[in-house]
């Protein structure tokens, strides 16, 4: 008898390439039509409407009713982190031969992971506030000491209020490009955004690139004593 979860029905659904490319598409925490999917996927809207179907079953994926049109999201970061969480484990599968791209390079150095930041960015912005003692690693969080959390707090995040949110806190989210933490949960959220409100992170649509402005860099060293590379 089986305990537990079903990894192996979980990971089959994730593994066909049609949905595992409609739900990367999905990870910049977009909400995208059918139609828009199907493209993505490579694959008909017939073809594609059964893959959304399972992957709802699965609690995968959530659907938002808008007018006439149904547009699809993830369910929640958590399954952001899986894919996240696969991406590293594809890193070690065989090589394949693929040029890389200016969007490559983009991605690795700055990118949404669902609703917060990831890259090598993201995973410099974390040891930094380890170093200075903001956070500590824990089994799958980081913990925020007081001194962080007034640090935050003066750079405009409400660090009190995301505690009490029902989703993780200040998940520790394994990035696949850098094989290291970057800072997830309702507190990455909210650091993402307060540096876009600050103009020093720019998004941009139908992309998960992330680009860091000339503010940003200044910002980030002024406020945290944070360099980024060039």
């Amino acid at each position: 008898m089986i305990e537990g979860p079903y990894i192996a029905e979980a990971a089959a659904l994730i593994g066909d390439p049609a949905r595992a490319n409609m739900l990367s598409a999905l990870m910049d925490g977009r909400a995208l039509t059918a139609t828009e999917l199907a493209h993505v996927a490579g694959v008909t809207p017939q073809t594609a409407s059964g893959h959304l179907a399972k992957l709802r079953e699965a609690n995968m994926l959530v659907v938002e009713r808008q007018g006439r049109h149904r547009y699809f999201r993830l369910a929640g970061p958590e399954i952001a982190q899986a894919i996240e969480a696969i991406s590293v484990v594809a890193q070690h599968g065989a090589p394949r031969y693929r040029p890389t791209g200016p969007r490559d390079e983009a991605m690795r150095f700055a990118r949404t992971c669902y609703d917060h930041l990831a890259g090598q960015v993201a995973v410099t912005i974390v040891e930094r506030f380890l170093d200075l003692g903001y956070l500590t690693e824990a089994e799958e969080d980081f913990e925020i000491n007081d001194r962080g959390a007034a640090a935050l707090e003066e750079f405009g995040i409400e660090v009190t209020a995301l505690r009490g949110k029902r989703r993780a806190f200040a998940r520790r989210c394994l990035d696949w490009s850098e094989r290291r933490a970057h800072l997830g949960g309702a507190l990455g959220a909210a650091f993402l955004s307060r540096c876009e409100t600050q103009g020093w992170l720019q998004t941009k649509n139908g992309s998960r690139s992330v680009t860091v402005t000339t503010a940003g860099r200044a910002g980030l060293a002024e406020t945290f004593g944070i360099d980024l590379p060039q």
